[in-house]
C-alpha cells in the first residue's frame, strides 16, 4: 500500500543509531505513525524533512510491520520556533495536545489546520503567546469531541450577565443569577470570546481582542478545563509553564 499526503511531524523518537520513528498529523488520515530509514545520516535527504514541525509533502509505503516514509518535500519547518524556548515549547504542547486528540485513520483536516495555523502565529510573534494557547486548547478540544456548552446559562437559559460563570469541571456556564459553587467567575466579553472560539469558522477565530487581564484569565479557564478533559500528565505544558516561574 502507498499513501501520498501532507503531514505534519508531531512526534519524532530515534530507532537505533540512524533511523527515526515520527508521528504525523495528516489531514486525510489523522495520525500516521512512519519509520524514516537512516534518517539521522547527515547526508540523509530526509533528515531535515522529517524532524519535529517539519509540514511536508510524505510519499509513504507499508511495509510488512509498517509505514516507511520513501520520500518528503518540505512545505514549512517553522524554523523560527527554534529562536525562542518560549515558542518552541509551547509548540511542543501544541504537537502533544494535537497527538492525545487524534487517532490513526480518522481524517483531521480541521486540526491539522489549526496546529499549522497556531505554529505561523507563533513564530509570526504578533499576537500574545496566552492567547494562541488559550484558542489552541479550546479549539482543540471542540475538534475532539470536548466542547463546552456556552450557548446560554445551563440553568435559566439566559444569554449573558455582566457576570457570568465558567465551570471547567462540566463545561457549562452559568449566569450571575444562578452561579455555581466550583465555577470561576467571568467577565461576560470572556464568555463571547469563548463562544468566539468555539464556534466561529476556522480562519477567524484568532481574531478577537481582550485587556492583558482577561486574556491571562481565557488562558487559566482553557488551560484547566484542557487538563480536566485529557485526565493525563502533559509533559510539554510542565515544561512550558516552568520556564513561566
Amino acid at each position: 500500500m502507498r499513501r501520498t499526503t501532507k503531514g505534519l511531524v508531531i512526534k519524532e523518537q530515534t530507532i537505533g543509531e540512524s533511523d527515526r520513528l515520527v508521528t504525523l498529523l495528516t489531514a486525510d488520515f489523522g495520525l500516521v505513525k512512519a519509520f524514516v530509514r537512516r534518517a539521522k545520516q547527515l547526508k540523509s535527504r530526509l533528515n531535515s524533512a522529517t524532524t519535529l514541525f517539519a509540514y511536508c509533502n510524505f510519499s509513504l509505503y507499508r511495509s510488512k510491520d509498517a509505514f516507511v516514509v520513501d520520500d518528503a518535500v518540505p512545505i514549512e519547518v517553522f524554523f523560527n520556533l527554534r529562536q525562542d524556548i518560549d515558542r518552541l515549547s509551547l509548540a511542543q504542547y501544541f504537537a502533544q495536545l494535537a497527538y492525545e486528540l487524534s487517532a490513526e485513520e480518522q481524517p483531521q483536516e480541521e486540526l491539522l489546520r489549526l496546529t499549522l495555523n497556531s505554529l505561523h502565529l507563533l513564530c509570526k510573534g504578533e499576537k500574545s503567546i496566552t492567547q494562541i494557547k488559550a484558542v489552541f486548547e479550546f479549539r482543540a478540544l471542540c475538534l475532539g469531541g470536548y466542547m463546552p456548552s456556552v450557548l446560554a446559562c445551563d440553568h435559566c437559559g439566559t444569554y449573558e450577565t455582566p457576570l457570568m460563570y465558567f465551570d471547567t469541571m462540566e463545561g457549562r456556564i452559568y449566569c450571575g443569577n444562578c452561579q455555581k459553587a466550583g465555577a470561576v467567575p467571568v467577565p461576560k466579553n470572556v464568555i463571547t470570546a469563548i463562544r468566539f472560539i468555539c464556534l466561529t469558522e476556522p480562519t477567524k477565530i484568532f481574531s478577537f481582542s481582550l485587556s492583558d487581564e482577561n486574556i491571562l484569565l481565557l488562558g487559566s479557564i482553557a488551560e484547566k478545563y484542557t487538563l480536566i478533559r485529557i485526565q493525563r500528565r502533559l509533559s510539554a505544558l510542565e515544561f512550558y509553564k516552568g520556564l513561566q516561574g
